[in-house]
């Protein structure tokens, strides 16, 4: 179900809406940002891992991620009085990784040419059998928790044609699509990926799961992922419109205009909403659409080398 338990109610900030009249003005579509840039830890991943942290009973928890569900699961747990290991690439975002474990999870740091962010995850279950191997996209607890955010879209008092979202494992679209169709109110939503990580749009074109043959190399790092989820996969295949690739240098260019005509930062990742409406503006000019930011978490770095350019 996509009801958000009370405890996930409780527990999250509502999504944050703001109305982009100098970035609608520019891009010639009704646009209006839901950030979840202000969430707890930054990002949308927050929903997700409360909802499972608080619904197993197991005292400790471990996962995957590139940053973003790793900091979400280590702060879940923390208030929840719990332990997490957090599986993480070594290219990982050195905020990322210092924000885990200054919520106290402990980063386990791989080189993914090496081992695969599943086969450390499957060693490290083998060594602790009593802990809950939490998948930052594949589980319908994640699913439920994503959902939260569909429900505030769908309860929105103005008109929504569209709305776009990240597309790295399947988690946050199928917990929009998940919610909406519960809700009961029609909108078209897609997906929006990185052209170098485009496992979800050949999948979805083939009407099964494509895998990536290994970690792709896009500046999106939250979806650096090699497939969707098997839970995820029937929710997506029915209910999105459709999923675009995005380039790198969309992607990049929609960073820059977040922070120049939204006033408001954005990890690349987050912006690949805003760079699906640069990528195929055709599609969407004259409608009102809805991007969601799932997050803030870039590196300064990084951050910086995007808007000098």
């Amino acid at each position: 179900m996509a009801h958000p338990t009370p405890a996930l109610q409780t527990a999250i900030k509502p999504t944050t809406l703001i109305e982009a009249t100098r970035l609608s003005s520019v891009l010639g579509i009704d646009l209006i940002l839901a950030s979840e840039t202000f969430q707890h830890t930054g990002s949308f991943k927050f929903r997700a891992a409360y909802n499972v942290a608080s619904n197993v009973p197991n005292a400790s928890i471990i996962a995957a991620s590139s940053g973003n569900f790793g900091q979400a699961m280590a702060y879940a747990c923390r208030l929840l009085g719990k332990t997490s290991t957090i599986v993480m690439p070594s290219t990982s975002a050195r905020v990322k990784v210092d924000a885990v474990r200054e919520f106290g999870g402990i980063v386990d740091l791989i080189d993914v040419g090496k081992i695969s962010r599943a086969d450390r995850v499957k060693q490290l279950a083998a060594e602790n059998p009593e802990a809950y191997v939490a998948s930052a996209y594949d589980d319908p607890l994640v699913i439920a928790g994503n959902a939260s955010l569909g429900l505030e879209l769908s309860a929105l008092d103005r008109p929504i044609d569209c709305i776009i979202a990240a597309v790295g494992g399947g988690g946050l679209t199928s917990g929009l699509v998940q919610a909406f169709a519960e809700s009961g109110r029609k909108v078209e939503i897609y997906g929006a990926e990185p052209a170098l990580a485009n496992d979800a749009s050949r999948s979805f074109r083939a009407g099964h799961i494509v895998r990536n043959e290994s970690e792709p190399r896009t500046i999106a790092d939250g979806a650096r992922t090699v497939s969707l989820g098997e839970h995820n996969w029937p929710l997506i295949q029915t209910g999105l419109t459709d999923i675009i690739e995005v380039p790198e240098e969309k992607i990049k260019e929609a960073v820059r205009l977040l922070f120049s005509l939204a006033n408001l930062k954005s990890e690349p990742t987050g912006a690949l909403s805003v760079g699906a409406l640069l990528t195929q503006p055709e599609r969407f000019h004259g409608r009102s659409v809805c991007c969601v930011i799932s997050g803030g978490n870039v590196d300064p770095e990084v951050y910086r080398g995007i808007l000098a350019e």
